[in-house]
């Protein structure tokens, strides 16, 4: 089935309709454009009737299926949009989506809305039967690595283009809001039609409405960012986050790098992370840490994560984040002052 991008999508309705499109993702903006646009694209070609179900328990699957087995009176082309609910599809399900895929035909241009798509759901016998027919928009939030990209796309849609530095900035202020920095795009549109621009323009109208979970900061620790993992980490504690969410986040991460790092001599990594059950997604983020961090180091990252892990159960709140802090320097391999005599460390730590 072939992938496309939600900023992809409209050069590819230029030239093509298909029968099925799959959204999946978690950003609400980009999944409503996405279906925007597709519904736009269906209209021009004369699919001028719309139906929305979102699927619940109690979904009556006979009144959809009826939708593509009845002529309108008021059009011969219509388009269904099927809203699936996060939790994971149970078996029954499964064979209701054999039965619609069945009923597809020419003059139903189906949408299908997903949180995400599952390798499972991708094996299955009615993803196999689409496959053929349909795309799939990824529609999840542009993480830091792809957002420059979607800056650039999005400015170039709106008709002006922007620099290096400013591309840089917006993500520093509205990664993870992508609904601010899409507005703020359109605004710059208007304020500065068809022009290249600069910092200078831009900064006036900026704000800091970035958004940040405790899981890009362990993201940011194993990838060495130092930067970066200080910039969440002091958002994170603007926004209030409780330090203790934080430690359980980055508690697994850090005890399997410890213990990846003293079978990786005797042991290849692929198999290790076979073993351990890592995610694709992470590994690269593993991998950094590995090569980066001596053993030595990680075992004094345990060591920290457990004194602030007691201070946070004695209630030293006012240290903790200056502590995480600390523990974030460490972890992106700056040089911090020696936490614990050799001794401490080996009593935790005994090597085989």
């Amino acid at each position: 089935m072939k992938l496309i991008d939600a900023e992809q999508l409209q050069e590819h309705l230029k030239m093509n309709l298909s029968a099925c499109y799959l959204l999946y993702g978690d950003e609400p903006l980009l999944l409503q454009e996405s279906q925007d646009h597709i519904r736009e694209a269906a209209l021009r070609r004369n699919f001028t009737e719309h139906f929305t179900v979102t699927i619940e328990g109690d979904t009556e699957w006979e009144n959809i299926f009826r939708i593509f087995q009845e002529l309108s009176l008021f059009s011969s082309r219509q388009t269904l949009l099927v809203i699936f609910p996060h939790k994971l599809l149970p078996a029954s399900m499964k064979d209701r989506l054999g039965q619609l895929v069945q009923l597809l035909h020419q003059n139903i241009l189906l949408m299908m809305r997903f949180h995400k798509l599952t390798k499972a759901q991708e094996n299955s016998p009615w993803y196999k039967a689409l496959a053929p027919y349909a795309c799939k928009i990824n529609c999840e939030k542009p993480n830091h690595q792809r957002l420059p990209a979607w800056i650039k796309t999005r400015s170039k849609s709106l008709c002006f283009d922007i620099d290096l530095p400013c591309i840089e900035r917006l993500c520093e202020c509205y990664e993870g809001n992508i609904l601010a920095l899409s507005q703020l795009l359109t605004l710059l549109s208007l304020v500065y039609p068809n022009e290249q621009l600069s910092l200078p323009k831009i900064e006036p109208l900026l704000n800091n409405f970035a958004h940040f979970t405790p899981y890009q900061w362990s993201n940011a620790l194993l990838e060495g960012k130092t930067e970066r993992a200080l910039l969440i980490l002091k958002k994170l504690q603007q926004e209030e986050h409780e330090p203790v969410i934080l430690l359980r986040i980055l508690q697994p991460d850090l005890l399997l790098l410890v213990t990846l790092k003293r079978a990786m001599a005797e042991v290849p990594l692929i198999t290790l992370f076979q073993q351990h059950q890592v995610w694709q997604s992470r590994r690269t983020y593993f991998t950094q840490a590995l090569q980066r961090l001596s053993l030595n180091v990680l075992k004094q990252g345990v060591h920290l994560f457990y004194q602030i892990e007691i201070s946070l159960k004695q209630d030293y709140a006012l240290s903790i984040w200056s502590e995480l802090e600390t523990l974030s320097l460490l972890l992106c391999g700056q040089p911090v002052l020696s936490l614990y005599p050799q001794s401490f460390t080996e009593c935790f730590f005994d090597e085989p």
